[in-house]
């Protein structure tokens, strides 16, 4: 348990604000039948506050509220509430500390199962930060990275490899590898129409956006 307690100054600190928020949808991620007190708690704040970026995420449509027996509530994020989710893990991972350190382990251990399982050509998916750290710890495994899809890039090349804005089926292409953080739940939506086709390796710090539909 966080033994902080924010005060309510906290709403108008948009850093504060934003990583207040993200504990609450985590939290209700995590468990649907959460109290408030147990919410407030996971946040670090008083009852009243947590209650109030409760409501006001509800008044956003990020989260939903459904009752149930014996005056019990339900609190379920809805597919904007994932989105927004995603967004600020990605925010706050790329700003914190140890940002280089857990991406490099991530991909460390996607590159290894890629290596174990004959994979040698991958496209990485999103021009990012994530792209280069992956760059690099594809060149331990001798890895190709074929090209680069991102669907918002300006650029032709990132990397030294073509930037594709647009996803096409490839035989050349054994895998892909997600590496977004502009608006990753969009990227990985435009990945799911070639589920099937190809593996898609995924950190694991991004798994919650497959949740949104």
């Amino acid at each position: 348990m966080n033994n902080v307690v924010y005060t309510v100054h906290l709403m108008n600190d948009p850093k504060k604000e934003d990583s207040l928020t993200l504990e609450l949808l985590e939290a209700i991620d995590d468990k649907s039948d959460l109290t408030q007190r147990h919410l407030a708690d996971r946040m670090g704040v008083a009852l009243g506050l947590a209650n109030s970026y409760l409501k006001r995420c509800v008044r956003k449509g990020l989260v939903k509220i459904h009752q149930a027996p014996a005056n019990r509530y339900l609190y379920y994020l809805t597919p904007k509430g994932f989105a927004e989710k995603s967004r600020l893990t990605g925010k706050f991972l790329f700003s914190s500390l140890d940002f280089y350190r857990k991406a490099s382990l991530a991909y460390t251990r996607i590159f290894n199962q890629c290596y174990s399982s004959g994979i040698e050509k991958v496209c990485l998916c999103g021009m990012s930060e994530l792209a280069e750290i992956a760059s690099l710890r594809a060149q331990e495994f001798d890895l190709k990275i074929l090209e680069i899809f991102d669907p918002f890039a300006s650029v032709d090349r990132f990397l030294g490899v073509p930037v594709r804005n647009k996803l096409e089926r490839s035989d050349v292409l054994d895998a892909y590898v997600f590496t977004a953080l502009n608006q990753p739940e969009i990227v990985y939506k435009q990945l799911k129409s070639l589920s099937g086709e190809k593996q898609l390796f995924m950190p694991d710090f991004f798994y919650h956006i497959t949740k949104v539909d």
